[in-house]
């Protein structure tokens, strides 16, 4: 059975599959979605109007046995940046649709009614059913609900009440192995996207699935096993290493150290008290109270980065609180307890927010006086605005960007509209390049240029030093690549260390495909990617002007190292061509 593409007409309220095109077979995750964005959407389109779509596609070897590749791509026209946006999660939504050999699902048109919808889809077809019942309250309960009605081992996605709402900083939710709506791919306001279609979730049972395809057995066999072995042995990647010990979270002690740990909405780098954050005290607090650590996203995940977070005793699980997710609502925000910083990560998951976006958010409102820093209660009193979708909580739902015009705050850390991650630009110049220069708006994973700056993976560089374009430019379009092979981007911290874990990576893919990849191609096949990417960006109306960080990080030192963003302006035109 070949490939196919779902596509759902919301306005018809129809469902069909179609065959997998030609000239997409060599494609997968964010390649595929943002070669059919590219396609199929008007770039000057209205984000929220009848003409975006919205597309779903699991990683080329997602859905297989190859290691930690349960990785799903969401494609859209961003309501938050206005240009091209793919987001990235893992979870074993992407693995069953790779089992059922659905290479893509397509959301297209408009409802036209009042009416939510459910996209069930099964080895025997897919229907649309309505969700009006599951509308309006928090994903925690809703996704419960959905598995008592349609099975525990079934994958759910879904926009919450923040999307609802057609907020910008609404994410799309997926469940993690627990059921909990706790993985998002989360950046560039999908879930309003997808709540704009009237469609509020995809249930996917995978029962009778063929399974992925592969098309040399023993190629595929031969390149996964050398990857796995070097995740294994790789001091970051391996059991009992420091993502599998700590999580994410390893790297708030980490940054902290090397000044560039946002505090206080960007007004300085580091604190002491974000210690009591780290991810070290995160995992002696889970010990203590039942929770679990380490713990996979998705199943085949050897990484194991994941855990569940709880309230004392084991109770009220929230799942992961990830490094971006505990700075963003923790230090970010002045809050420096784990316990208020799990509640506000329930909220968003509740929600539907994304938390980095949300995290941003929260702090400038702190900056324009709606709440004090450092006030959690109030921070939660904010999330309660979103639920009950008062005129604060629309204002709040919609983002960093919205919520600074409407606070007239004057540091607002956003490029392209969206929120900054955990890495303040000024102390670490090349993920400040990354912020600038990717289609996507500050996202830190188009390109970590921390993996090399402070971490010391893939050679060394300078934090400092502010020629950092060739940095950027590499990273970003490795990072494509592996965006769209489905396997988790924490893969390279291995392969770029450890030469036969990179080749094992393309032979994986080459034994599904059955093609003839080299190493030496991932950086054409990136640029490819890219160049799409950004020629879509350049036809909504994006310049050279919009790869820029905000004045305020160019003018105001960061202390302790009073350092500003002094990359110059050409440096940052030359990651892709003046």
């Amino acid at each position: 059975m070949p490939k196919k593409i779902l596509r759902v007409d919301m306005s018809k309220l129809e469902v069909k599959f179609e065959d997998f095109p030609s000239e997409y077979a060599a494609l997968g995750g964010r390649g595929l979605t943002s070669t059919i964005v590219s396609k199929e959407v008007p770039p000057d389109c209205h984000p929220l109007g009848p003409n975006n779509k919205l597309v779903f596609a699991p990683g080329i070897v997602t859905g297989s046995a190859a290691p930690t590749s349960g990785r799903i791509s969401v494609g859209g026209k961003s309501p938050l940046t206005g240009g091209i946006k793919e987001a990235n999660a893992g979870t074993s939504f992407s693995q069953l649709l790779g089992r059922l050999r659905i290479a893509a699902i397509i959301i297209e048109g408009l409802k036209k009614d009042k009416d939510y919808y459910l996209l069930k889809v099964t080895n025997d077809g897919a229907e649309l059913i309505n969700a009006n019942k599951w509308s309006g309250i928090g994903l925690y309960k809703a996704y419960e609900q959905l598995r008592k009605e349609f099975g525990e081992k079934v994958a759910i996605s879904g926009t919450g009440i923040a999307g609802e709402l057609l907020g910008a900083g609404s994410g799309v939710c997926f469940n993690d192995l627990e059921g909990l709506p706790s993985r998002y791919a989360g950046r560039g306001g999908l879930g309003a996207v997808m709540a704009s279609k009237g469609l509020k979730f995809i249930v996917v049972d995978e029962t009778g699935a063929p399974g992925v395809e592969i098309a040399d057995q023993e190629i595929f066999r031969a390149g996964t096993k050398k990857l796995r072995d070097a995740l294994m042995s790789h001091d970051v990647t391996k059991p009992g290493g420091a993502l599998a010990s700590y999580g994410t979270d390893v790297l708030i002690n980490i940054i902290n150290e090397a000044q560039g740990l946002p505090q206080r909405n960007f007004s300085a780098g580091q604190d002491d008290r974000s210690a009591n954050v780290s991810g070290e005290k995160k995992a002696e607090e889970i010990k203590k109270r039942g929770g679990t650590r380490p713990h996979p996203c998705s199943p085949g995940c050897v990484i194991q980065c994941s855990e569940i977070w709880t309230k004392p005793g084991g109770k009220d699980p929230v799942g992961v609180l990830e490094y971006e997710s505990v700075w963003s609502l923790g230090p970010n925000c002045s809050i420096y307890d784990l316990d208020d910083v799990g509640e506000l990560n329930r909220a968003c998951n509740d929600l539907g927010l994304d938390t980095i976006e949300a995290g941003d958010t929260i702090a400038v409102a702190m900056e324009g006086g709606l709440i004090e820093f450092g006030d959690a209660k109030g921070a939660l009193k904010l999330m309660d605005e979103i639920r009950k979708k008062t005129a604060t909580g629309r204002i709040l739902a919609n983002g960093t960007a919205f919520t600074g015009r409407a606070f007239g705050v004057t540091r607002v850390p956003v490029v392209k509209g969206q929120s900054m991650p955990a890495y303040d630009p000024r102390a670490i110049k090349g993920i400040g390049v990354t912020y600038a220069t990717t289609p996507m708006g500050a996202d830190h994973t188009a390109g970590y240029a921390i993996a090399t700056e402070i971490m010391g993976v893939g050679g060394q560089a300078d934090p400092r030093d502010p020629k950092k374009s060739e940095l950027s430019r590499n990273l970003q379009l490795a990072t494509a690549v592996v965006d769209s092979t489905g396997y988790c981007l924490f893969t390279a911290f291995a392969v770029l260390d450890i030469p036969e874990g990179l080749e094992g990576m393309v032979e994986s893919v080459n034994g599904v495909l059955g093609a003839n990849l080299t190493v030496d191609d991932i950086g054409k096949i990136g640029m490819q990617i890219i160049e799409i990417e950004l020629e879509f960006n350049r036809k909504a109306g994006f310049t050279k002007k919009h790869d820029r960080l905000p004045e305020f990080l160019r003018k105001e030192p960061s202390p302790p190292s009073n350092e500003v963003f002094d990359v110059p302006d050409d440096e940052l035109d030359k990651v892709f061509g003046a």
